[in-house]
């Protein structure tokens, strides 16, 4: 028996996937994707870069003009002006403690017929007061009847500061309305600390 000698088909045959090997080995070995494999950043609204490269705006204040010789003018009272103040108050403790800590300092002092004059300590409590000022304002309007209140704003620091009150402290301004307290706290030496 003779052994088939190997046709030229089966060398053909072998020689037929080089090429495909060699379309492989021309394309890249990495391909770009379509679409970004990661997400792209959100803004979170503030950026260092965009807080340098601003430049500063002027504000323009508009003012609104209401005529109010129409609107009823009713006479108020400075003790009108405190109940509904400390009621906003109580209402404003329950309802945000923040805001409430920010305003409680304020005075509300009434100047004139028509002017309010609102005493407060810093800029940045008067901020947090313009938050509920309208609230406050169109609701005192309505309840005394009188739409042509006008509002006037004080910075008063030395008055509305919050100071803690020691004992030593309580006891000077006592020693300012009686002196006598002096001597008698030379002679007891009282603990006032």
């Amino acid at each position: 028996m003779k052994t088939p000698e190997k046709t030229p088909e089966k060398v053909a045959a072998v020689a037929q996937p080089l090429p495909v090997q060699a379309e492989i080995a021309s394309e890249p070995a990495f391909r770009k994707a379509n679409k970004p494999l990661s997400r792209q950043g959100a803004s979170l609204g503030f950026s260092i870069n965009s807080f340098l490269n601003t430049e500063e705006k002027q504000t323009i204040e508009e003012t609104v003009t209401v005529k109010t010789e129409n609107l009823p003018q009713n006479h108020f009272t400075d003790t009108d002006l405190q109940m509904e103040w400390n009621l906003m108050l109580k209402q404003l403790q329950k309802k945000d403690g923040f805001i409430f800590n920010a305003v409680k300092t304020f005075k509300l002092v009434k100047k004139e017929e028509s002017k309010i004059k609102v005493l407060y300590p810093s800029e940045s409590a008067k901020i947090e007061f313009d938050k509920i000022s309208g609230e406050f304002f169109n609701h005192f309007r309505r309840k005394v009847h009188n739409h042509a209140i006008e509002i006037e704003y004080e910075r008063d620091v030395e008055n509305l500061k919050i100071e803690v009150m020691t004992k030593r402290k309580i006891f000077e301004k006592f020693i300012e309305k009686n002196p006598l307290l002096k001597d008698l706290d030379d002679l007891m030496k009282f603990d006032l600390t």
